[in-house]
C-alpha cells in the first residue's frame, strides 16, 4: 500500500549555548529518523523522555524545522510547501496536544473553539455551521450542550474530547496524538484510547501515536518505532514489538512493565542515559546494554530486517533471536 506520511533521514538539533566566544552548542534530538504510514494506520512512537518523541511528531508538521530530511505526505514535498501552501495542506493534518488544561483557550467556548478551525479552512459555512459542530461533540461522546461551556466546567477526560473534536473538526487524513492520554488517569486512558480506535475504524485516519507507555502504544497500534536518545532502536508490528522484541532496549522496556503474567527476568540498565549534547560513539544505547560488545563503540548500526516484519539497529543478533 502506497504511503500517505514518508519520512526520510530526519535530523534536527536545538542550541542550547555557547562554549566559548563563538561555537555554539547544540543538543542532538533527532538523527535520521525514517518512517512511513499508511493510509488508515497506526504507528506507534514509544521511547523514554528526551528521545525524540515529540520533535517527530512537530517536525512531520512543519510546527519546527528538521535540519535535514525529506517529508512527503500524499506525495508532496511539505518542506518545499510556501507558507500558503501549507497552511491549505494543514487541513489535512492535526495535532492532539498532551495537556488538555493548557492546549484550550479559557476564555473560548467549545463552539468558539472548534468554530475557529472551521473558519480557518473556510468549512461548514452559514446554516451547515451548527449541525456540525453538534455532530462533532457527538462524535466525541460529549452532548450539544457542551458546546456553550468553557473549559473549566470540565475534567480532564472531557476537555481532551474537546481537542480531540477540534483535531477532527476539518477532516483531517492525519493526526498527530503527541502523549494524548499521558495527563490523565487509567481509568479516563482507556476512555480516550477506545475513542479514537473507533474514531480511525469509522473514518479511516492514519495516526502518529506517541507515547512513553508501550502497553498503550501496543493497545491502538499496528506498527511501533521504539526510540533512543533521537535514534530508531527497532521497528515492526505491534506484539512482535511487544512480545519478541530483537533489540535490547526494547526487550528492557517491555520487561519493565508492571504484568500479572508470569515472564522471564526484568532486564534493568545500568547508568543513566547519556547526554544528547555528547551521545556515545556508535550505538548510543552501549552505555546502558547488558549485552555490548567493543565493537558497538565503532559504528552506528544501521536498521536491518530481524524477521516476522521487524527492523532492529543491533550488531548482537545471537541476543534475542
Amino acid at each position: 500500500m502506497t504511503a500517505l506520511l514518508e519520512v526520510s533521514d530526519l535530523s534536527k538539533a536545538y542550541p542550547v549555548g555557547r562554549r566559548g566566544l563563538f561555537r555554539r552548542r547544540t543538543m542532538q534530538a533527532l538523527a535520521g529518523v525514517s518512517l512511513s504510514i499508511a493510509p488508515g494506520e497506526v504507528l506507534g512512537l514509544v521511547g523514554e523522555s528526551g528521545s525524540g518523541k515529540s520533535t517527530i511528531g512537530k517536525a512531520v508538521l512543519r510546527l519546527i524545522e528538521p535540519e535535514t530530511g525529506s517529508i512527503r505526505f500524499d506525495g508532496r514535498d511539505l518542506r518545499a510547501l510556501s507558507t500558503e501552501e501549507l497552511r491549505a495542506a494543514r487541513k489535512d493534518m492535526q495535532i492532539i496536544f498532551q495537556d488538555p488544561y493548557a492546549s484550550l483557550d479559557p476564555r473560548k467556548t467549545v463552539r468558539a473553539a472548534l468554530a475557529e478551525a472551521l473558519d480557518t479552512h473556510g468549512l461548514h459555512t452559514g446554516q451547515r455551521r451548527t449541525p456540525r459542530l453538534n455532530e462533532l461533540v457527538q462524535m466525541v461522546g460529549l452532548s450539544p450542550q457542551a458546546l456553550d461551556r468553557r473549559p473549566h466546567e470540565f475534567s480532564g477526560g472531557q476537555r481532551q474530547r474537546i481537542g480531540i473534536a477540534r483535531a477532527l473538526a476539518v477532516e483531517p487524513r492525519f493526526i498527530v496524538a503527541d502523549e494524548a492520554v499521558s495527563a490523565l488517569d487509567v481509568s479516563i486512558q482507556a476512555q480516550i484510547l477506545n475513542l479514537l480506535a473507533d474514531l480511525r475504524a469509522r473514518t479511516g485516519i492514519s495516526i502518529l501515536f506517541i507515547s512513553h507507555d508501550l502497553s498503550v502504544v501496543r493497545f491502538i497500534s499496528d506498527r511501533v518505532m521504539v526510540l533512543y536518545l533521537g535514534r530508531v532502536m527497532e521497528l515492526g508490528p505491534a506484539d512482535r514489538i511487544h512480545f519478541a522484541p530483537r533489540h535490547p532496549y526494547t526487550a528492557a522496556l517491555v520487561s519493565a512493565e508492571p504484568s500479572l503474567a508470569p515472564r522471564q527476568a526484568r532486564i534493568r540498565l545500568t547508568g543513566e542515559i547519556p547526554s544528547p549534547m555528547n551521545p556515545p560513539s556508535g550505538c548510543v544505547f552501549r552505555t546502558r546494554c547488558p549485552y555490548a560488545l567493543p565493537e558497538c563503540a565503532q559504528a552506528v548500526p544501521a536498521l536491518r530486517p530481524a524477521g516476522e516484519g521487524q527492523l532492529t539497529a543491533c550488531i548482537r543478533d545471537d541476543i534475542l533471536s
